[in-house]
């Protein structure tokens, strides 16, 4: 098959060293949140303070020309304080409404997990349908439409649980983590006059990845890959650890973001080792186990790497 257009991957070679720019020896982790944005998902960012991931993110709105927008989330924050509210207007005599902060291209959700859950859950119809419910009104968001979550997994007082409905929502689970000492000697110098955020440029504009993400969905995935992705995603559920493995929706983000990382990797079709590689990014946080398995040391990454033996890869026989 022919690869993609090569200003295409020009492009994105410039997006992804734009963000590598401002967060350094974190490659893998950006092709991940670019192959996210290209699927068109959302993405949880699960991480301890510092490491990055409100520069990455910024980083990200600046080099697409998106609107950012940014919720810090607290116990006392409402659910009109994201979605907006209809106000009263004596002299037109009639409600208008005023959008709150999730009317962007870029939505940065700050501690998700320090909403109360009635606030989680006004992100649901968003992160799905790409438009909001006010007072019996419809919506529709900007596009494209990304949200990108963050939460401390080390904080628990007043923290609330995330709902496994709105986990499923998230395409990726992502964690950036500590950078080597040579990256973080590198630091030192890279913002010791001007932070490299300050000195980003566009690489392309919101109607670009509109475009892109178009051409995503038309990256040709085999019968055999296919059914290859879905047994894996199936086993899951069959799996003696595991007590809820991963949904019919998880099986199409998984579809979503292997066309997307084949696309990123300047392929016009979906190999098996796309899938391997996603699965746990996609598949790891719809995935529960037995209490039973955890304590006899069962993790959801070696539930996951028994799936992979047992399933069998498909193979191309040359004619």
């Amino acid at each position: 098959m022919e690869v993609l257009a090569q200003n295409h991957v020009a492009v994105l070679g410039k997006l992804k060293a734009n963000l590598e720019s401002c967060i350094l020896g974190k490659g893998d982790e950006i092709t991940l949140l670019l192959t996210a944005m290209l699927a068109g998902g959302h993405v949880l960012l699960e991480d301890v303070p510092g490491t990055g991931k409100t520069v990455l993110i910024k980083a990200l709105a600046s080099s697409i020309q998106g609107q950012f927008r940014r919720i810090q989330c607290n116990p006392d924050l409402l659910p009109t304080d994201i979605t907006g509210v209809s106000i009263y207007h004596p002299k037109d005599e009639r409600f208008i409404f005023r959008p709150g902060p999730i009317m962007t291209n870029i939505l940065l959700v700050d501690e998700i997990n320090r909403a109360t859950t009635k606030t989680q859950s006004a992100l649901l119809e968003a992160m799905e349908e790409s438009h909001i419910t006010v007072d019996g009104e419809l919506h529709e968001l900007p596009s494209p439409f990304l949200m990108l979550a963050t939460q401390n997994p080390i904080d628990f007082e007043g923290t609330y649980m995330l709902p496994e409905a709105q986990l499923d929502r998230f395409m990726m689970k992502l964690s950036l983590g500590y950078p080597d000492e040579v990256t973080e000697q590198r630091m030192i110098f890279s913002q010791s006059k001007v932070h490299p955020l300050n000195l980003l440029e566009p690489v392309l504009d919101t109607a670009g990845v509109l475009d892109m993400q178009s051409q995503v969905r038309d990256i040709h995935i085999d019968e055999a890959v296919a059914a290859y992705l879905v047994s894996i995603t199936r086993f899951t559920r069959e799996h003696s650890s595991v007590f809820l493995g991963a949904s019919p929706r998880a099986t199409l983000s998984l579809v979503l973001a292997s066309k997307a990382f084949a696309f990123l990797s300047g392929r016009d079709y979906v190999i098996p080792d796309d899938i391997k590689y996603l699965a746990p990014f996609v598949l790891g946080h719809r995935i529960l186990l037995h209490s039973e398995a955890r304590l006899d040391g069962a993790s959801v990454t070696s539930v996951l790497r028994s799936i992979f033996e047992q399933v069998r890869v498909p193979v191309r026989l040359e004619k």
